[in-house]
C-alpha cells in the first residue's frame, strides 16, 4: 500500500533523526517513507534546496509529501527546492507550517494508517493543540 510520504527539513541532522526517532516510535513496524533533509555535508548546521528535493522525491510513492520544517531558512530552502521538482511531482507536496516534533508525531501516524495528503497535512497543523489545551 502507498503512502503520504513525509520529509524533515532541518538545519541539524542530530536533531531532525531524534524527531524522526519519535515519530517512529509510535508506528511500530512501519515501512512509512520519511526522509530527511538537514545540516550540511561536512556536519554542520544548515540546510540545502537540492537535498531537500532529492528527499521529496525519494519520499514520493505518488500518493504526495508534506515536508515539515524548523527554522525561517529550512522554510526558503524547501521553497527552493519545489522549484527543482517536476511539475507532476511539485503538485502532489504540501509545505506545513506544522511544529515540527509534534507535527511530524501527528503526521506519521495518521500517514500510517493512510489518511491522504490533505488530511496528514491537517493532523500536522493540529500537533500543538494538545498542549494548549493542556497548558491553557
Amino acid at each position: 500500500m502507498a503512502a503520504v510520504g513525509i520529509v524533515v527539513v532541518s538545519h541539524s541532522r542530530p536533531l531532525a533523526d531524534a524527531a524522526v526517532e519519535l515519530a517512529r516510535q509510535m508506528l511500530p513496524n512501519s515501512t512509512l517513507a520519511i526522509e530527511v533533509a538537514a545540516g550540511t555535508d561536512d556536519g554542520g548546521l544548515g540546510t540545502d534546496a537540492v537535498a531537500v528535493s532529492t528527499a521529496i522525491t525519494a519520499a514520493d510513492s505518488g500518493d504526495g509529501v508534506v515536508v515539515l520544517m524548523d527554522l525561517g531558512s529550512a522554510v526558503m530552502s524547501a521553497e527552493t527546492a519545489l522549484e527543482l521538482l517536476d511539475d507532476d511531482v511539485r503538485a502532489r507536496v504540501v509545505l506545513s507550517a506544522a511544529p515540527l516534533v509534534e507535527g511530524l508525531v501527528g503526521a506519521a501516524v495518521v500517514a500510517a494508517g493512510g489518511a491522504d495528503r490533505d488530511r496528514v497535512a491537517a493532523e500536522a497543523l493540529r500537533g500543538l493543540a494538545p498542549k494548549q489545551a493542556h497548558l491553557g
